[in-house]
């Protein structure tokens, strides 16, 4: 990984971390478990890829980050409360995230899943004020909240999650696999950068370029996920390892195997890349971080 995206990565991360401190709630009052706990996965680590594609995304097109950080930020809200609901004794049952009790273990289960509600709703609340204050066009936003709550749902991460509880144990389907991938985590990620672009005021053929390019990373990311679970090292990822293959997951690896499973994210990085090819140095930082993801260790 080069320095610059290095510091890039820090440098936006930086600005999430100051927008998410200004917008969450502190804990108080008679509500004050359910804000801590959400507090508790919010601020537990994590590089903030998702919104940090949303500002590139909007860079790229001439646009800036601080435009778009409440929408960045809520993107963020939407990925914890995820990831809060997938530790979960009923999903993936993990003890660890980030190097940290899981919050259903600090908290309690009830107060976990009212934890990832509240993170959930608190996005389009986010989002929406960001609207009524008059600081961004409203049909772009409308389009951008439309765009994300279809990655969130159904449509793409909650089904993605089903597909992959209900596939556990069974004989391993490459179409089922790519289902998975491409709407667990690809649909939110295409949806974070491809928001930015839209908030930026870019064209549709920049969108429809963009998008391409978010989806060819979305399912890059995941399938380095797949391998980190089988290669990676716990200590810096801050969980145990090997769990996909203990709970019997599809993943690109028990699918394709290792080696093919490398080719096909290579292949991805490199569609990816080539979507940005009508764009100049202003999306440079979408290019490396194409590169980033099949080089990360966590």
């Amino acid at each position: 990984m080069s320095r610059r995206i290095e510091d890039y990565l820090e440098e936006r991360k930086i600005l999430v971390e100051r927008a998410l401190e200004k917008f969450m709630p502190r804990p108080s009052g008679l509500a004050g478990d359910v804000i801590r706990a959400m507090n508790y996965t919010l601020f537990a680590g994590g590089k903030r890829i998702r919104p940090v594609l949303c500002m590139a995304g909007a860079e790229a097109v001439g646009g800036s980050a601080d435009h778009v950080l409440p929408v960045a930020c809520a993107i963020e809200l939407i990925h914890s409360y995820s990831l809060i609901h997938d530790d979960l004794p009923a999903l993936d049952d993990d003890d660890f995230r980030r190097g940290k009790l899981t919050n259903h273990k600090v908290f309690g289960e009830a107060i976990a899943i009212l934890a990832g509600d509240g993170l959930l709703t608190l996005a389009f609340n986010l989002m929406t004020r960001y609207g009524l204050e008059g600081k961004v066009e409203k049909k772009a936003l409308l389009r951008v909240i439309d765009l994300i709550a279809s990655a969130a749902g159904y449509q793409g991460m909650v089904g993605g999650q089903v597909v992959d509880i209900s596939s556990e144990g069974k004989d391993q389907d490459p179409t089922v696999v790519e289902y998975i991938h491409t709407h667990k985590t690809g649909a939110l990620i295409a949806a974070s950068v491809t928001a930015g672009v839209i908030l930026a005021g870019g064209n549709e053929e920049e969108v429809k370029s963009i998008n391409t390019y978010g989806q060819q990373i979305g399912l890059a990311f995941q399938i380095a996920d797949d391998i980190l679970n089988i290669e990676g090292n716990s200590s810096m990822m801050g969980k145990e390892i090997g769990g996909d293959e203990e709970r019997g997951k599809i993943t690109y690896p028990s699918v394709f195997g290792i080696t093919q499973s490398k080719q096909v994210q290579r292949e991805s990085i490199d569609h990816a890349i080539e979507a940005l090819n009508s764009f100049d140095e202003r999306a440079e930082p979408l290019r490396d971080l194409a590169r980033y993801i099949i080089k990360r260790k966590a």
